[in-house]
């Protein structure tokens, strides 16, 4: 297992530090000080569009999925329960891959800009997943299989 920091005690660190990278991509997708804003949304406004509406598809698929295993934190809650099936039987971390495409969508229909926190978003989500993966492997001792199952952890067809 990867030797990553769990930034307290059930991970918020790793939480605090997404949020404050959404909140980055959302005010340069609003304060577009480049210019680039009205000439990059052109013919990519659609595709953000999708992309950004695929995000919240797979977040509705994967929050019913979890139910009150639902959390923010990369620590599974107490009790709950590993799922395996729906949109986990893809991707074994589909609100991760929603969040990507939630920020990737905003940076088509925005701003350029907001690539350079979706780069660093990608980063911290791919170390959080790995930090979360420990702690779902000691809570669950059916996670080991699962994961050799489902290849997948955020995006399908990448590794």
């Amino acid at each position: 297992m990867s030797g990553l920091p769990r930034l307290g005690g059930r991970g918020g660190g790793w939480v605090a530090l997404q949020f404050a990278l959404l909140g980055v991509a959302l005010v340069l997708g609003l304060t577009d000080l480049s210019g680039w804003g009205e000439a990059w949304a052109g013919g990519l406004r659609y595709i953000g569009i999708l992309v950004l509406s695929a995000g919240v598809v797979v977040a509705v698929l994967a929050a019913v999925g979890l139910g009150p295993s639902l959390t923010a934190l990369p620590q599974p809650r107490d009790g709950g329960r590993l799922r395996t099936d729906g949109v986990y039987g893809v991707v074994r971390h589909p609100m991760y891959l929603s969040v990507l495409c939630g920020v990737l969508g905003w940076a088509l229909l925005t701003s350029p800009c907001v690539l350079i926190p979706f780069a660093a978003l990608a980063v911290v989500l791919d170390l959080k997943r790995q930090v979360e993966e420990q702690w779902l492997a000691e809570a669950y001792p059916e996670y080991p299989a699962y994961r050799m199952q489902v290849r997948w952890a955020l995006v399908p067809y990448l590794r």
